[in-house]
């Protein structure tokens, strides 16, 4: 029989692996918060179900029930993380389970002033969000007999998530904070990543799932304005004071990831090993 995915929080990230997956003939189930998002997954060949911190899995067993491969992509709330507060049991006895997967963030390690980290930096987290994805990270390779991977994911990008689509939007700013550097993943490079992971799994690994090239966003936004013929928008002093608490926390921390690890143990590389990549071919894909 062919194998089955079940994905705890079916957004854009999961959607980009359950296509490549499914491409390959796998089953894939997954959850949301609401019917209409339940009705497009279904148009999409994915079995719904629906899932939060108040609404638990009405037949967990069921839902579960045959699942090879188990994500989540479901963030900490206050009280902790909602997938292992409701489901954590029900995850411990599928049986038949290859391979789960967990996707936390690079922000557990904190700031380091530029420099490079790897899976075995400390984490040093600066806030609740990321203290919370530290607690999540050791729940879930903890849980009794489940093969669980974390996966340690920067900022995200791709097709509709871009600095060109900012820049259409008009939404893109360039914010100048000397030496301030990100690392970045494209979307299909998250699913790419998972599904090497899938295939030579590694229980209770952890991996910093991240492009080769970290970089500024202003570089990047301008960047992007020269592919699609757009005005550069000009450069805005750092100011955390007229951001957003969590804009503010974003900028921070300024650190480089380094990839080795799930290169070397699954044979994964990027298809888009820096934002030019990435960008380029958006651009050429209108």
């Amino acid at each position: 029989m062919a194998p089955r995915l079940f994905v705890f929080g079916m957004g854009y990230s999961a959607l980009e692996l359950a296509r490549l997956v499914m491409a390959e003939g796998w089953r894939v189930a997954g959850t949301t918060r609401s019917a209409d998002k339940a009705a497009a997954l279904r148009a999409q060949g994915i079995e719904p179900f629906l899932f939060d911190r108040g609404r638990p899995l009405d037949d967990p067993a069921g839902a579960l029930a045959g699942a090879t491969h188990i994500l989540s992509t479901v963030p900490p709330d206050d009280a902790g993380d909602p997938v292992l507060d409701h489901h954590g049991a029900d995850i411990a006895a599928v049986a038949g389970l290859q391979w789960a997967g967990y996707l936390s963030t690079t922000g557990v390690y904190g700031d380091t002033g530029g420099a490079w980290v790897d899976e075995d930096s400390p984490l040093n987290p600066m806030n609740a969000r990321s203290a919370a994805r530290v607690d999540a990270e050791r729940r879930w390779l903890g849980l009794p007999g489940v093969p669980a991977h974390v996966f340690r994911l920067p900022g995200i990008y791709g097709p509709g998530r871009s600095a060109i689509d900012s820049l259409r939007s008009g939404t893109a700013r360039r914010i100048d904070k000397p030496g301030q550097v990100f690392s970045r993943i494209h979307v299909e490079d998250i699913a790419g990543g998972l599904r090497a992971s899938m295939a030579r799994p590694r229980a209770g690994a952890v991996y910093n799932l991240t492009d080769d090239e970290a970089a500024s966003t202003p570089d990047v936004i301008a960047f992007a304005a020269d592919l699609i013929g757009a005005p550069v928008p000009p450069l805005i002093p750092f100011d955390p004071a007229g951001m957003s608490p969590m804009a503010a926390s974003f900028y921070a921390e300024c650190k480089r990831i380094r990839n080795d690890r799930i290169k070397r143990e699954t044979g994964w590389t990027p298809k888009y090993p820096t934002y030019r990549e990435g960008l380029r071919a958006q651009a050429a894909a209108g």
